[in-house]
């Protein structure tokens, strides 16, 4: 997923495409090479219990007693956790491994954004469930204060960034690094509702977070910047595209009714008993989220119609096309989740057996 993300980026995207492309595949780069060296030590000491070949069967090394005693030692399991973690957590992205999403994001095309916040940013946290939880976890309970606070400081720290932006798409950014704090505070608690709750906002997110892109998208094919400064009053001259903005920003703010609220909820109950400060200190992101949402909504769409857009049509067939879908699943999901929750309950239950027993 690493080289066609930088050609998408480096070949079409804006006018410093060049430096975020190549600052994306040297973060990435290095999270592999780490991940690579956790592989390879994995292979090296996991035993096929059939024919006692080395293996790189995920199921076999899960049960830890095809583990070599050199994989058993506790420090190994640390060092291997960490390479492991540093890989994933540059994908989330986690604070301070951060920096190079903003600038995928603000020069990537939006059709490449969509692509970046709903699929690559999860496939960080899908590893560390998938392959870091079952393989090691002692040292997955080992790290689990550390990844809570983690997730306490991306929930803040992003919240922040976005709440000093100017440009649409770098706030747009910044929310997501904001929002993937939550999934880390979840799963950081291995609680059924911590876990389930995380899951289902790498979901919710991937949506919200599309749709937004591709209302910002909207926006500068039209305009030619993303500046909330620059605008004002758009909601007087395009109705239809404010409705469905809006939409996407309540998602993301976390308005009860959407989906976006059921996650975040989910999270915050199932943290809430393992780590009360830190869930209590996170809160406070949901505050500066809706801040910096309804900061933006005010200064782009409401207020005194800027006379330079007078003439801006409003959103497209071929761009309802797009966003609609999205938005009646963050609806549906806001009022009725069950359905999804149901299908992760049965696996993220086993997988808390096997992590905290």
């Amino acid at each position: 997923m690493l080289l066609p993300m930088y050609f998408l980026i480096g070949i079409w995207g804006g006018p410093r495409k060049e430096y975020a492309a190549i600052k994306f595949f040297l973060y990435t780069l290095a999270g592999s090479v780490l991940m690579l060296l956790a592989m390879i030590a994995f292979y090296f000491n996991v035993q096929n219990p059939v024919t006692g070949d080395h293996t790189f069967n995920m199921l076999y090394m899960m049960d830890q007693a095809n583990h070599s005693a050199w994989l058993s030692l506790s420090t190994v399991r640390h060092i291997i956790w960490i390479a492991l973690f540093i890989g994933f957590a540059i994908k989330v992205p986690i604070f301070p491994f951060h920096t190079w999403l903003p600038d995928a994001h603000v020069e990537a095309p939006t059709a490449v954004s969509v692509i970046l916040a709903g699929i690559l940013l999860k496939m960080g946290t899908y590893g560390i469930l998938r392959i870091s939880y079952p393989i090691l976890p002692d040292a997955a309970l080992w790290f689990s204060l550390p990844l809570a606070i983690l997730g306490a400081v991306n929930i803040l720290y992003g919240a922040c960034c976005a709440m000093a932006q100017s440009d649409m798409k770098k706030l747009v950014a910044y929310s997501s690094i904001s929002h993937m704090g939550y999934v880390l505070l979840g799963m950081s608690a291995f609680t059924t509702q911590g876990i389930n709750g995380a899951v289902f906002q790498m979901f919710n997110h991937g949506c919200i977070t599309a749709m937004l892109f591709l209302c910002v998208g909207v926006i500068y094919d039209r305009a030619h910047h993303r500046q909330i400064d620059g605008f004002g009053g758009l909601g007087l001259q395009m109705p239809v595209y404010t409705s469905v903005f809006s939409l996407a920003l309540f998602a993301a703010l976390g308005l009860p009714g959407l989906s976006g609220f059921i996650s975040e909820a989910l999270v915050f109950l199932g943290a809430f008993p393992i780590y009360r400060t830190i869930t209590m200190i996170s809160a406070i992101g949901i505050v500066i989220g809706a801040a910096y949402v309804l900061w933006m909504l005010q200064r782009v769409f409401l207020g005194p119609k800027n006379p330079k857009y007078d003439t801006l049509p409003d959103i497209s067939a071929r761009e309802l096309v797009t966003l609609v879908p999205i938005g009646v699943l963050v609806l549906i999901l806001g009022v009725f989740p069950m359905p999804v929750l149901n299908l992760m309950k049965v696996s993220l239950n086993n997988l808390i057996k096997v992590v905290a027993g």
